[in-house]
């Protein structure tokens, strides 16, 4: 791999090191936090109920072998909705689960957290899980037991395109497009939410489980008919009677059995015609814990080699970089990432001196756009992945950018990303500011999964910034109301400004709100990025790269 690496002093790669251990240590205790769900109270009163947490049934249904479940949205939820006493994990545990060496899409929801019901992210995390699944034809299981949407936020919950009914369309697309679906109710399952499990291929339900629009209760309320639980929705009754249940069984083990012997009775498709071509994979040329040496911890502007990381992620062996002297502030090649062919788009950190000039590293400036956007075209053409590594501040300002056309060169290599048909996906490593993020394939762009370390920072644009910005208008806001803004005043607004502003900066804020699929360590992120890769390798890619209006 070409590119003259920055020599990192002893110091520097220390201090790194030791900030970087604090991160990892701080998010394996945040994960660990996140899997007690709503605690140990709450998952007794589980257990007690003869019923397994929504990670047991995880634990057993996918195949023994470590990493065979591979988590993703972990943070959903994070410190939100405090007045409810929260949603850890949304209330909801997704990710990629090995069954019979095939990865599923599996949906669980967590009795543990307000009996499994469906907050306004919970909604919206089921609805990422699908999406993830229809586009890579992932199949998918659902374990079920919910008590239904959360009343108190039903108005933020039931009513919009993405809320809680895109689940059961996305269910019904699912099944058209032949994207096979197992479910297991193990619980509740109450209202709408019934409807999801009987869309589905095949359906198990364990007993002392129940299924019905309206509970007892309800039904009282309603019509005045007095009906037991068991007789109004049990699974004797939906076995031998409504004929609605496919697979009775008497617990959780058992039917996490079933499920794992009708997950076997699917056939795997043939693989995109970019996955045949897969290779023996090979390490990488150098460590991937290395990229904790490289990278600054904080999301800071210390610069590094764009390639170092590269190399750090990619398989050892030839990467064959586009463009190399030209546009030289993104990077641009194609490799292999675990034996599959890979394009990769990544923004260069370092300083760029060239013909007099010096470029800023993590900028995009004309000719790295117009080189980003041909590449993202050649990739399309041979119909190859695309990995791009975001840590980018944004597009080049000032006269001279603007008189060479960075609106119009920008808009080439948005145009060349919206409508690339090859799977995408990105990894925020630092920053991801403005519309440079949208350029790296950003989370509005639709990439395949969404990848940051806790390193990353997310917003329109950098805290410095933005803090002078939000400081500048709040002291004229206050000088319009005849309030004198001495030093004084302006100091403690600045305090409350860049604190308020870094607080939503901070990763876990973004994959609270699912604006990233997973937060990961350095030295887990190539094994994730292969394993991202082969979830993308059943899905066809379309014939047509249609462009559009396409600037030149």
């Amino acid at each position: 791999m070409s590119g003259g690496a920055l020599s990192v002093g002893a110091d520097a790669r220390a201090g790194a090191a030791a900030g970087w251990d604090e991160a990892v240590r701080r998010l394996v205790e945040e994960r660990a936090r996140i899997a007690l769900g709503g605690g140990e109270q709450a998952i007794e009163r589980q257990h007690a109920k003869g019923r397994l947490t929504a990670r047991e049934r995880i634990a057993r249904l996918v195949d023994d072998e470590p990493g065979a479940f591979q988590e993703l949205m972990t943070f959903a939820g994070w410190e939100l909705y405090p007045e409810a006493g929260g949603a850890p994990c949304g209330g909801v545990v997704t990710g990629l689960g090995r069954i019979h060496g095939r990865d599923w899409m599996i949906i669980a929801n967590d009795a543990t957290v307000k009996a499994g019901a469906f907050f306004p992210i919970t909604a919206k995390k089921v609805i990422r899980a699908q999406t993830i699944a229809l586009e890579n034809r992932l199949p998918t299981v659902y374990l079920v037991d919910s008590a239904g949407v959360y009343l108190p936020m039903q108005d933020e919950i039931f009513p919009d395109q993405d809320d809680f009914g895109r689940v059961f369309y996305l269910n019904a697309r699912m099944s058209a497009l032949g994207v096979p679906q197992l479910a297991a109710i193990m619980g509740n399952c109450v209202a709408g939410g019934a409807y999801l499990p009987v869309m589905c291929d095949k359906l198990v339900m364990t007993e002392g489980s129940g299924l019905y629009l309206a509970g007892p209760a309800l039904v009282k309320a309603a019509i005045g008919q007095d009906v037991s639980s068991e007789e109004l929705g049990g699974a004797a009754m939906h076995a031998e009677v409504s004929g609605t249940v496919d697979y009775r069984e008497p617990d959780d083990e058992a039917a996490l059995r079933r499920l794992r012997s009708l997950a076997a009775g699917y056939a795997r498709p043939y693989p995109a015609p970019w996955a045949r071509d897969r290779a023996e994979p090979a390490p990488p040329a150098a460590d991937p814990a290395g990229l904790e040496e490289l990278l600054p911890v904080d999301g800071g502007a210390r610069p590094y080699e764009a390639r170092d990381v590269i190399a750090r992620l990619l398989d050892a062996g030839p990467f064959d970089e586009y463009k190399a002297e030209y546009g030289e502030t993104i990077v641009c090649g194609t490799g292999r990432l675990g034996g599959y062919p890979v394009g990769v788009v990544a923004n260069q950190k370092r300083v760029v001196r060239k013909q007099g000039r010096i470029e800023i590293g993590g900028v995009i400036y004309g000719d790295a756009a117009d080189k980003a956007a041909r590449f993202v075209l050649n990739c399309n053409q041979a119909g190859v992945p695309i990995l791009f590594l975001h840590d980018v501040n944004g597009f080049m300002v000032g006269r001279d950018s603007e008189r060479e056309g960075i609106i119009r060169r920008g808009a080439k290599l948005v145009n060349a990303v919206s409508n690339s048909v090859v799977p995408r996906i990105s990894v925020i490593l630092g920053g991801s500011y403005g519309a440079g993020h949208y350029a790296m394939s950003g989370k509005a762009f639709a990439p395949r999964f969404i990848f940051a370390l806790p390193s990353a920072r997310y917003a329109v644009m950098g805290g410095q910034q933005a803090a002078s910005t939000l400081l500048d208008i709040q002291a004229a806001q206050l000088r319009r109301q005849g309030r004198e803004v001495d030093g004084e005043v302006l100091e403690e607004l600045r305090r409350e400004v860049a604190s308020r502003y870094d607080a939503a900066l901070d990763i876990r804020y973004a994959a609270a709100r699912l604006w990233v699929d997973e937060v990961v360590a350095p030295r887990e992120l190539r094994d994730v990025l292969v394993r991202a890769l082969e979830a993308c390798a059943d899905a066809p890619v379309a014939e047509s790269f249609p462009l559009g209006v396409f600037q030149v």
